[in-house]
């Protein structure tokens, strides 16, 4: 069991802290990796939730690499994004 479904277990669909982190992925030609995201149907970049114990460093390499095939190399902060208009609930009812 992962972290975010045991944590779920737990708290059911009570709203939790979750980090998520992505990755602005530009290739030699300074092209924008883009991805088709299967929950939204949209585009957007790759990332995902911080699992325990990582950090979000790790998390974005890891992200990246499950999704996309790729090793990151250099990686620089581009922002940090939070706020109640950062909210979502998922088709599930889990609310963070």
């Amino acid at each position: 069991m992962d972290y975010i479904q045991h944590l779920r277990s737990m708290v059911g669909h009570e709203k939790v802290i979750m980090v998520v982190a992505g990755a602005m992925v530009f290739d030699t030609e300074n092209r924008l990796l883009l991805q088709l995201r299967t929950d939204s149907e949209s585009w957007g970049l790759p990332g995902g939730f911080m699992d325990l114990n990582e950090s979000v460093q790790e998390t974005a390499r890891r992200e990246v690499l499950e999704e996309t095939g790729l090793v990151l190399k250099e990686m620089s902060l581009f922002g940090i994004y939070s706020g109640s208009d950062k909210e979502k609930t998922f088709d599930n009812g889990d609310f963070h």
